[in-house]
């Protein structure tokens, strides 16, 4: 007794031409080929390092010398910095103006002169003719003002006073308050075309004139005497110390110009660093500005050369996806929607690494590698999302833009963290676990690595905290994407099977009520096709779910069915054998018509078209050859098939024949369970109805112990309890 396996059916099929193959690779090496271009494009620099570099802190494998001279140049940040520091000691520019005083002293005198009054004019008319001279030089006068000044002893006396202020203090140096508000400590004062730094508090300002005028007031007892005097000191005070805001400039923009805008030196053959040697911060910069230095050089060569490298070395990391999957997934490689979709993620992560270079270079955590990682998981498994991890994170490290970055760790932890957490999908609330296992990962990278390069603190904390909130968005834009997924490939994944687990869909209520025999047996296949996947390794959930829904083609004439049929009423007996099996053979379409009319699921359609196979309608076969004496043709009496493609399916088959045979026994003990369980399974197995079914004959073994271990805890024996008491017995008959 044996199960042939898949690869003999295959063998025996008629090999496609070369031409057909060769069609075949080409059309996905092109796939490949786009994504190495996109790959190029996002990172137009050679992702091949002719420098390495280290990170600080590690220990270097190899010696570095400087293969031509070069410089290391600040950082923007750093130039400012310096720049800012330079520009702070520059201080306030004053100048002194000698003009200022000839300017102060020619308007007081021609004021003087405006106001001598000659002795002809009428005395009442001498106010208004002093309030118009003094308005001609801004000076606004009441009357008792003018009158003060109307008297020449007085007038002389206080312009005296004013003009002797001016020769004594303003001649010296006198700055206007306004322009040292605010300044302190030293300022540069220009005078005699020498320069000198003062303190700024020792400058004298119109506020100290005014009270050093107060020291030589003429008339100190008056207060019209003492308001015209500081007017006229305010009017005519022209300040002989200034602000020079244009030597500043000019000091300023020659102190920027003094700044160097490189950071070290590199000489032709100078060691940068040693081997063995821990790499410090200024060895890093001087290695990453090789690397830049290298490139701008190649920048200038053959662009072409350069180019074709740059994308077949991209192009290698799918080629050996694509070679993983053609002998490791045939079908995921042969199915161009699977193959889509995987090329759509692949190709939406590197648009993130791209978006993530320009917003957040030194954050290779923020990658979305463990977005792929979980949708591939959930879609198409484990094993394969842990491949698609690791080439994405070795492509996304070897770009040039995340040299001298621990980014092919991070993203390889992250995505193999993300393939890992993936397991079976039984309820909503996994998707926590799923943040926190990526999480932990990436908190526990970003730990590593800042211990070992002695990172600061707040760098450490920081690369967690995105690595953190990449998780988050990982799991909320994979969870967005699923069902998509699930369309665009026909693969669904166990929350799709779940939401069809729901004995509350109109279908399952339709069945239970219309057809309650095929209901209940619905029932008792969905506990052994479950008990059996689960000990094979199979897909529990699938079974379950696929045995509700495998026999709905029965809701168009359940009164058909032996399950459904009252005992002594079978509406077959009216009816030809051919016509009987063709009821019977028909449930399967009319399931089909159902699946389609309520949505089923792919996956699920398949048990109700496989859970008979190519099986014969055994029971009107034998019918048919009584009534007319000759064996009828198989096609009327088989069903249509296909015979089971999967395990779960074929699990299925053999709980349905096993099932329906064990009923038919009187006394169900373990061992007559046992032995039905073994006809079942050697008949399926003659009928060559496991021939595409992946199962071995090891996994075999193990589906009948299961389901001898659960029919015979369904058939188990009872008591019989005293009928005087109101019990039941095996004669039991009612009164």
């Amino acid at each position: 007794m044996s199960v042939r396996r898949r690869s003999e059916r295959v063998s025996a099929e008629e090999p496609p031409s070369r031409g057909a193959a060769l069609r075949t690779h080409g059309a996905r090496g092109a796939l490949a080929l786009g994504l190495a271009l996109l790959t190029y494009t996002l990172f137009p620099a050679a992702p091949v390092a002719d420098v390495p570099i280290f990170e600080v802190g590690a220990v270097a494998t190899d010696n570095v010398i400087a293969p031509f001279a070069f410089t290391v140049p600040k950082s923007a940040e750093e130039l400012a910095t310096e720049r800012t520091v330079l520009e702070a000691a520059v201080p306030a520019t004053f100048r002194y103006v000698p003009a200022a005083f000839d300017s102060a002293t020619a308007e007081l005198a021609a004021f003087e002169r405006a106001l001598a009054i000659p002795p002809a004019i009428d005395p009442r008319a001498v106010v208004p003719v002093i309030q118009r001279a003094a308005l001609g030089f801004g000076v606004r006068l009441g009357p008792d003002e003018a009158l003060y000044l109307a008297q020449p002893a007085r007038r002389d006396a206080l312009l005296q006073g004013v003009r002797r202020v001016f020769e004594r203090w303003l001649v010296a140096g006198v700055s206007s308050t306004a322009a040292l508000d605010g300044v302190t400590g030293e300022i540069s004062l220009q005078r005699d075309d020498r320069e000198r730094r003062v303190v700024a508090d020792s400058v004298s300002t119109f506020a100290m004139l005014v009270a050093r005028a107060r020291l030589v007031h003429p008339d100190p007892g008056s207060p019209i005497a003492d308001a015209l005097y500081v007017q006229l000191l305010t009017r005519f005070f022209h300040p002989t110390i200034v602000p020079d805001p244009a030597a500043r400039r000019l000091r300023l923009e020659t102190l920027r110009a003094s700044v160097k805008t490189d950071k070290y030196q590199v000489r032709a053959g100078e060691k940068i660093i040693g081997a063995n040697e821990v790499v410090e911060r200024e060895d890093h910069e001087k290695l990453r500005a090789l690397h830049a230095q290298l490139e701008q050089r190649r920048g200038s060569e053959l662009g072409l050369r350069r180019v074709v490298g740059a994308v077949l070395f991209d192009l290698l990391f799918f080629a050996l996806l694509g070679i993983a999957l053609r002998f490791q997934w045939p079908a995921i490689y042969r199915s161009w929607r699977r193959l889509g979709l995987l090329a759509g993620l692949l190709a939406m992560m590197l648009v993130g690494a791209a978006v993530v270079t320009r917003i957040r270079p030194f954050h290779p955590e923020l990658v979305p590698i463990a977005f792929v990682a979980l949708v591939v998981s959930a879609l198409f498994g484990q094993r394969l999302s842990l491949v698609v991890a690791a080439i994405a994170a070795t492509l996304v490290g070897a770009q040039s833009v995340f040299r001298g970055t621990n980014a092919l760790y991070v993203a390889l932890v992250g995505g193999i963290a993300a393939a890992l957490s993936v397991r079976i999908i039984s309820r909503r609330n996994q998707s926590y676990y799923w943040i926190a296992s990526i999480a932990v990962a990436y908190v526990a990278i970003a730990s590593a690595v800042g211990l070992a390069l002695d990172l600061p603190e707040r760098e450490v904390v920081a690369s967690a905290g995105w690595g953190v909130l990449s998780a988050l968005l990982s799991v909320l834009l994979a969870l967005l994407l699923l069902p998509l997924a699930e369309h665009f490939t026909g693969i669904e994944t166990d929350l799709t099977l779940l939401e069809w687990s729901d004995l509350n869909r109109p279908l399952m209520q339709r069945l239970s009520v219309e057809a309650p025999g095929t209901y209940a047996h619905t029932m008792v296949l969905a506990n052994l096709a479950e008990a059996a996947c689960r000990a094979i390794g199979a897909n529990p959930l699938l079974a379950r779910v696929g045995a509700y829904y495998h026999d709905i083609g029965k809701l168009a004439r359940p009164q058909y069915f032996v399950e459904n049929q009252a005992k002594g009423r079978n509406p077959h007996d009216k009816l030809k054998p051919a016509m009987s099996a063709s009821i019977i053979r028909n449930h399967v379409s009319a399931g089909l018509e159902l699946a389609e009319q309520h949505k089923l699921p792919r996956a699920l359609r398949a048990f109700i078209t496989e859970h008979h196979g190519t099986g014969d309608i055994t029971y009107f076969r034998e019918k048919a050859r009584e009534r007319d004496g000759v064996l009828p043709t198989t096609a009327e009496y088989a069903y249509p098939g296909p015979v089971p493609q999967s395990a779960e399916t074929a699990v299925l088959m053999l709980a349905d024949g096993v099932e329906a045979a064990a009923r038919v026994l009187s006394e169900p003990t373990a061992q007559r369970v046992r032995e039905v369980v073994e006809h079942i399974v050697r008949l399926r197995i003659e009928q060559g109805q496991l021939r595409d079914a992946p199962l071995t004959l090891r996994q075999l073994e193990t589906i009948k112990d299961e389901f001898t271990r659960v029919l015979s805890g369904m058939y188990h024996n009872r008591v019989d309890y005293p009928a005087a008491s109101g019990g039941v017995t095996s004669e039991f008959a009612s009164v």
